[in-house]
């Protein structure tokens, strides 16, 4: 049987039953009349005292049964709470802040998120006593008097920038479609998340455009001059394609690091779970940019443990992260002349995190910096930073890396040099872990 089947032979069976309900209860009121009606045709010597007697004690037996009257009266209040159940019930099960009105504007329920959202929220009061916003308060009116419901987005500025859209629809509970709502419902959506994501998404595809186009113009420029000046000049020829190498290079780093986001983000829910070392990562990481250090002056000096320090996570994305962090130091903090790389176990009855912790003794980080560092291509200096080689994406690979593995980055200028520290987990997500025991290997957290 289809669902409408299913629903028109409740609804027979429904109605079957109200109207089986109804006769029982006529049935003893009319057998009672019947009986006294009788009683006077048949026995024509009764006299009046006892047909009176006989009608009263019929009448006093019917009146424990419910009356029509009663009958009605309770289907009516039941009907009326019926009505209004549903709504208080929905308003509490709605996340977002709702506030049902009456047509006027005056507050008569909200739900908990909205008076959170509103502290001054009073059932009786006017909604312009918590929330002054002309356009929303126009469109409450407006609804309030028959109007289709309408959609208001407007900016709260104070104490943060917040963007909100209010909802606001007629509730009909007994006037059916058209004419005045019986009540209306005010819902606010908050738009922030997706305001601030729009303008990031723009804020980087402007970047990125920016920062391919320089040195696409200046290999285009240089290209123009060993076609037309320069065609002929030998010497001319070879610093400018060195020139033009360079800024591929830059070209390339940068798409390679676009695409290494991209390709984190994708992955940025599932947590890596393979034991890594992350002490052969920072001597992999070392000793890959010895070189680098060498030509700039810049001694590295490891602080390792002798045992290994095992994390869950991705071998080629910790070398990313340490490698990125190293090579930060060495450019930056060259003219401390050293880096220290430090890896921790989990100390003794602490969060069980293990740490690698990069330091250089360079200039420093002004403080109001700190807090931007991993925003995708920020800078405390543009020029210097393209002149070094960067391109403004290492450090939100890190913070994206991190996240993946559920770490932490710590960012901090003492004063002499910066300090970059990173958190990780040493034991087992839960699921790998119950994995692992079920084919007979040893957790390292138990």
């Amino acid at each position: 049987m289809s669902e409408q089947g299913v629903t028109r032979w409740m609804d027979a069976v429904n109605a079957q039953s109200a109207a089986v309900q109804r006769i029982r209860a006529a049935m003893m009121p009319l057998a009672g009349f019947a009986l006294v009606l009788a009683l006077l045709c048949v026995a024509d010597d009764l006299s009046p005292l006892l047909a009176g007697a006989a009608l009263l004690a019929i009448t006093a037996g019917l009146a424990l049964v419910p009356g029509a009257a009663e009958t009605r009266e309770r289907t009516s209040s039941e009907t009326a709470a019926a009505r209004e159940l549903p709504v208080r019930a929905l308003l509490e099960a709605l996340t977002e802040p709702a506030i049902l009105l009456t047509e006027r504007g005056t507050v008569l329920e909200a739900n908990p998120p909205a008076r959170e959202a509103f502290a001054n929220l009073r059932a009786g009061d006017p909604i312009s006593f918590s929330l002054r916003v002309p356009e929303i308060l126009d469109a409450i009116r407006a609804v309030g008097a028959g109007e289709p419901g309408r959609l208001v987005e407007y900016a709260d500025r104070v104490p943060v920038d917040r963007w909100i859209e209010a909802r606001i629809g007629p509730v009909r509970l007994r006037t059916g479609e058209g004419g005045v709502p019986d009540n209306v419902l005010l819902v606010l959506h908050d738009l922030t998340h997706l305001r601030r994501a729009e303008r990031m998404r723009v804020d980087f595809v402007a970047n990125a455009s920016h920062e391919l186009r320089t040195p696409l113009a200046a290999i285009l420029g240089f290209i123009e001059t060993l076609q037309g000046p320069a065609k002929n000049d030998v010497e001319a020829r070879a610093r400018f394609l060195e020139i033009m190498r360079a800024q591929a290079g830059r070209m390339s780093r940068l798409i390679d690091d676009l695409l290494s986001l991209s390709r984190i983000e994708q992955k940025q829910h599932m947590r890596p779970v393979d034991p890594i070392d992350l002490v052969e990562v920072v001597r992999t990481v070392l000793d890959s940019l010895s070189p680098l250090a060498a030509e700039r002056s810049v001694q590295l000096i490891p602080h390792m443990p002798p045992e290994p320090v095992t994390v869950p996570g991705d071998r080629d994305e910790l070398i990313r992260v340490v490698e990125n962090l190293v090579e930060n130091g060495i450019k930056y903090g060259q003219s401390g002349g050293r880096v220290e790389v430090t890896v921790s176990q989990p100390a003794p009855g602490s969060k069980q995190e293990a740490q690698v912790i990069v330091r250089d003794f360079g200039p420093g980080i002004p403080a109001e910096h700190v807090p931007r560092l991993t925003e995708r291509f920020y800078r405390i200096d543009v020029g210097k930073s393209r002149d070094k080689g960067g391109t403004g994406l290492g450090l939100a690979i890190v913070k994206h890396i991190l996240a993946r593995h559920r770490g932490r980055l710590v960012i901090e200028s003492p004063g002499e040099g910066a300090r970059f520290t990173v958190a990780l987990e040493t034991s087992m997500p839960r699921p790998m872990a119950k994995m692992l025991r079920r084919t007979g290997a040893r957790v390292a957290d138990e």
